[in-house]
């Protein structure tokens, strides 16, 4: 018997059955439908095919079997490249579906044990750690320094906090710290994620603008073409009598107004763009895509991570004591390696942020004397306030207390005791890492006898320490992808929420054009 599992039994194996048989499966029950069915019908529905169609039976009838035998050949090559398409585009994500097919932990007849997600049911106790995917919505009834990702249904991208108060997880979150044991309450399509899945099958496959463009011209062409041809025809009998004669002339004439060759030149070019995205390992699930991405105007982007490596490194420290600006690598004094110390204390114990991880091996390298192992979390505050800041409260056996925060740099220096000389010299230094494409983090501490903590990090009395900065380095190839993008006439924006200077800096080293066109958040949401 695990840890775990020692407190709870969880479901029997007939329990296990009972809900299974009332509640299903822990899978999303998607309409059934015949996609290749469904593909051909769509295909036969599109006005240039049944243009393509026409055309080819108009050529029959007048007798020139080179051009129908021609154009059937064009109809069959345009309906299998996409009927061809289509498949394998499905048999890719279904291989990839199987592929990815996630595993649980759950506690059963008193056993931690690890099953595939699906086999989840209603009333089990699932074990959710860091670094997981919650596999079903349920109550938290135990958990440790356990923070949640919700992006996936909130589209923020902060970790929450979650305990016994804030009790309900979600599928499809992830878990970025701590551990919890949840009571599952809603599975398959009764989760909150299943939800947004099923109202999903509601909206209906529009149009592409380009798709929209072109079966208006080929239906304006071809109305265009049936009036001359009736028109040719009636004036050309009542001249010269001949109904047959009449006929051939008026479709010979229609048949080069008709613009055949239109669906088949698209078609077939939006499936070598297919094709050709294929060849680059993407999974093209409509040829259509293609078009959409040849559409693009503009593309926002993020930038740690999608611009920058996301690999932090400390590069520079700002001690107030003694006023130094000082490279972690060189030779640092008992404040400086204080400051770094208090950075390390007020990370996770366990790392999973690049600059928090980054803190811990500075500490690592710096630091003789390693006291992790003899403290222990006692209590935290999870990043949070605008500005954003986070404090942590370790304590070892012998009632030493170590109070560490840090933040955003306003959030620092509102909550410490600071002269106005002191807070422009932390403002001024701040401008001039932001201005080198530093991203920085102020670090304090605080001293607090009891047990009673405070109900909010911003009611501790902090000692401003100074400031961090890390260095998140372009990537290598950033500016050629630029460079394609300006020349593909599409403009690019970056969306972040770093700091204004710094993503400026960073903008101008890959590139980017109107670096100075910048708007901030709070101007943003002071507009209608």
């Amino acid at each position: 018997m695990t840890h775990h599992a020692s407190k709870y039994k969880g479901l029997s194996d007939r329990e296990v059955e009972q809900s299974r048989a009332q509640f299903g499966s822990n899978k999303s029950i998607e309409k059934t439908k015949n996609d290749a069915l469904t593909a051909a019908l769509s295909l036969a529905k599109e006005p240039m095919f049944i243009l393509l169609l026409v055309a080819s039976a108009i050529y029959f009838i007048m007798g020139k079997w080179d051009d129908g035998i021609f154009m059937v050949s064009a109809i069959v090559l345009v309906a299998a490249i996409s009927l061809y398409q289509d498949s394998r585009s499905r048999m890719a994500l279904e291989a990839l579906r199987k592929l990815s097919q996630p595993f649980s932990k759950v506690i059963r007849n008193s056993e931690e044990i690890e099953i595939a997600s699906e086999e989840i049911v209603v009333g089990d106790y699932m074990i959710v750690e860091e670094g997981t995917s919650i596999p079903a919505d349920g109550e938290i009834i135990q958990s440790n320094d356990f923070q949640v990702n919700e992006s996936i249904l909130t589209g923020e991208s902060f970790a929450i906090s979650k305990d016994e108060h804030d009790k309900l997880v979600f599928q499809g979150t992830n878990v970025v710290a701590g551990l919890a044991i949840c009571k599952v309450v809603a599975i398959g399509n009764q989760t909150r994620l299943g939800a947004i899945g099923k109202s999903m099958e509601q909206i209906e496959e529009e149009d592409t603008p380009l798709q929209i463009q072109i079966n208006s011209f080929v239906k304006m062409m071809a109305f265009a073409g049936l009036f001359i041809f009736i028109l040719v025809w009636v004036l050309n009998y009542l001249q010269s009598g001949q109904w047959m004669e009449s006929l051939l002339k008026s479709l010979t004439l229609a048949m080069s107004i008709l613009p055949e060759e239109i669906p088949v030149a698209f078609t077939t070019f939006m499936a070598l763009g297919a094709w050709r995205l294929m060849k680059l390992g993407i999974i093209v699930k409509q040829t259509k895509t293609v078009e959409t991405l040849g559409s693009a105007t503009v593309i926002c982007v993020d930038k740690t991570g999608t611009i920058t490596e996301n690999k932090m490194t400390l590069v520079k420290i700002y001690c107030l004591a003694t006023g130094n600006i000082s490279d972690p690598s060189s030779t640092l004094d008992a404040s400086e390696r204080e400051l770094i110390s208090m950075a390390m204390w007020s990370s996770e114990p366990v790392p999973f942020d690049p600059m928090e991880r980054a803190l811990h091996d500075t500490y690592e390298k710096l630091i003789p004397q390693d006291d992790r192992p003899f403290y222990k979390l006692i209590h935290e505050y999870p990043l949070g306030g605008r500005p954003p800041m986070m404090t942590h409260i370790f304590e070892n056996e012998n009632g030493v207390r170590i109070i560490a925060a840090k933040g955003a740099p306003e959030a620092l220096i509102q909550v410490s005791l600071l002269s106005e000389e002191e807070k422009a010299r932390i403002v001024k230094v701040v401008s001039s890492f932001s201005k080198m494409g530093y991203r920085v983090l102020a670090i304090g501490n605080a001293i607090f006898e009891g047990a009673n903590f405070h109900l909010r990090q911003e009611q501790f009395q902090f000692h401003f320490l100074g400031l961090v900065a890390f260095y998140d380095p372009p990537k290598a190839n950033i500016q050629d992808v630029f460079k394609s993008f300006y020349a593909a006439g599409i403009k690019v924006k970056i969306l972040t929420g770093d700091n204004e200077l710094t993503t400026s800096t960073i903008a101008k080293q890959v590139g980017l054009k109107e670096v100075q066109q910048s708007i901030g958040g709070e101007e943003l949401m002071a507009m209608s």
